[in-house]
């Protein structure tokens, strides 16, 4: 809606997890390089936590692309799946056609001959589980003995666990102690700092074709990071919401005030406390304003 009025290709600020916006933050570079780092080394299990909204799904696809051709890559975006049903999916990732009613032996013996085979070809196997708190503790004991697997040389599967830090709670598990024991390498994914917050809004700006000045004020951008306390995912609905609310006073800039109003329009977003209905209304009008510019142009 506002991307011409803003002279964007795109809207830059999404919520979907685009590898072309990836920003290298001092965090997400870090967890980046710890993870193509022991996917090198070729360590069994790798875990990276973060709180909801600091960018984990976005790290493992940058991740993934930025693996080599003597890699391949499975990845399972929801694993709250029993055993049998989260070593279908792996087999479904690794191009392993089964009957349907296969049996587990025969299952366990497909996974083992695909990975072999590809061991065989120089090729190493990195499965990549998002929301990785939510899998069950026996569907984790399952992987771990997966990971058994291995050549004289290394191991036939990598596993990179994504997860929230309840995750750290679920692996303390006395059931799945050795599990816990295999993590050799592992990241906490953090918000971003005030100093870096200049810099990602203006690289997703760019990014999105931004080729003008400075589009958010000083004093938006302090309050951009007073309102989601530097969580990525906080910090892209705030701003699109803010710039709907400039492009619908016909403004070129966002200002501390539209910041402020989309904040208190966000669920989950540090604000002043206000009446619900109020701040809806404010931002509904807002909003209402730019679609009829929209309209009449």
């Amino acid at each position: 809606m506002y991307e011409s009025h803003f002279g964007l290709r795109e809207v830059p600020f999404s919520i979907t997890p685009d590898t072309s916006f990836f920003f290298g933050s001092p965090h997400s570079q870090e967890g980046l390089n710890t993870l193509l780092v022991a996917a090198r080394n070729g360590e069994g299990f790798i875990k990276i936590t973060g709180e909801v909204g600091t960018g984990k799904t976005l790290l493992c696809r940058k991740f993934m692309a930025m693996l080599g051709e003597e890699f391949v890559t499975a990845y399972v975006p929801n694993p709250y799946l029993e055993p049998r049903a989260l070593m279908l999916a792996l087999a479904d990732e690794l191009e392993i056609t089964l009957p349907r009613d296969v049996e587990q032996h025969q299952l366990v013996k497909s996974l083992t001959a695909r990975l072999l085979e590809l061991a065989a070809r120089g090729k190493h196997v990195v499965l990549c589980l998002d929301e990785a708190q939510a899998i069950p503790i026996d569907s984790l004991e399952a992987l771990r003995l997966l990971t058994n697997l291995e050549t004289e040389k290394r191991k036939l599967l990598q596993i990179v666990l994504f997860g929230q830090p309840e995750l750290n709670a679920h692996l303390a598990s006395p059931q799945i102690r050795q599990l816990a024991q295999r993590i050799t390498f592992h990241y906490h994914l953090g918000a971003l700092r005030r100093d870096d917050l200049d810099f990602y809004l203006a690289h997703r700006l760019r990014v999105a074709g931004f080729a003008g000045a400075r589009l958010f004020a000083k004093s938006a951008v302090n309050a951009l990071f007073h309102a989601t306390g530097g969580i990525p995912r906080l910090i892209n609905i705030i701003a699109n919401k803010a710039l709907m609310l400039a492009y619908g006073e016909g403004h070129q800039q966002v200002e501390k005030r539209h910041v402020t109003l989309a904040a208190r329009d966000t669920i989950g977003a540090t604000r002043r406390r206000t009446w619900p209905w109020f701040a809806g209304l404010a931002v509904a009008a807002s909003l209402a304003g730019g679609i009829t510019m929209a309209l009449t142009r």
